[in-house]
């Protein structure tokens, strides 16, 4: 899954042009219930304006409020000029990124804006790659990295049926072996199916219906 499969297109996007008063941003940012908005100048992407940096920058203008926020522009407090995404970054490397970002936008070779990325977006795929909102079995085990062991587990769920929702794997401090995490749906086949994977060497953590 690459970025542009996932981000908001630009007409979909809530977006302050570049000579918007704070106080106009902030209406727009309370009314869509969002942290932050992109500032553009015309179509070009000029960074991003935050609800955290609108606070942070008031609290060191020394201005009152109605001052600051009539007087000071989008423009004057973007951030994340030089942060931005092309579409073609593979989504799950956008994580650390926006950890502790709201957004971030992705712009074309001339920087035009063509859209945003935002964390909660990114959130919601990593829920729907570990099944989060879909009821089942949740198994947690360890492999001994080898060639094949993947494929193995795979032929013993399709023997006994079993129907997959999500299947991740994580590395161990042991590079040896391999921590591997399978949600499958309910059935009758759960007890002989995890004796199944003893037998083949798979070791479990813990199993949970979730």
């Amino acid at each position: 899954m690459f970025v542009k499969h996932m981000m908001i297109p630009r007409h979909e996007c809530v977006i302050a042009q570049e000579n918007e008063t704070l106080k106009e941003v902030l209406q727009k940012l309370e009314e869509h219930h969002i942290d932050g908005l992109p500032v553009l100048q015309g179509d070009r992407y000029l960074g991003v304006v935050t609800r955290y940096r609108i606070y942070e920058n008031f609290f060191r203008s020394e201005k009152l409020k109605e001052d600051y926020l009539t007087s000071t522009l989008a423009k004057d407090i973007a951030s994340h000029q030089e942060k931005f995404l092309v579409g073609g970054e593979l989504f799950e490397r956008t994580m650390l990124d926006l950890k502790d970002f709201p957004l971030l936008a992705v712009v074309d070779e001339n920087h035009t804006f063509l859209g945003i990325v935002t964390r909660a977006d990114v959130l919601s795929f990593f829920e729907s790659a570990f099944g989060v909102n879909r009821p089942g079995i949740r198994i947690a085990f360890t492999s001994v990295e080898t060639e094949g062991r993947i494929a193995r587990l795979s032929e013993i769920a399709h023997h006994f049926h079993e129907h997959i929702i999500s299947l991740v794997t994580f590395d161990e401090t042991d590079k040896l072996v391999r921590r591997i995490v399978m949600k499958i749906e309910k059935n009758d086949n759960i007890d002989k199916f995890v004796k199944k994977l003893e037998e083949h060497g798979f070791r479990i953590l813990s199993i949970q219906e979730v």
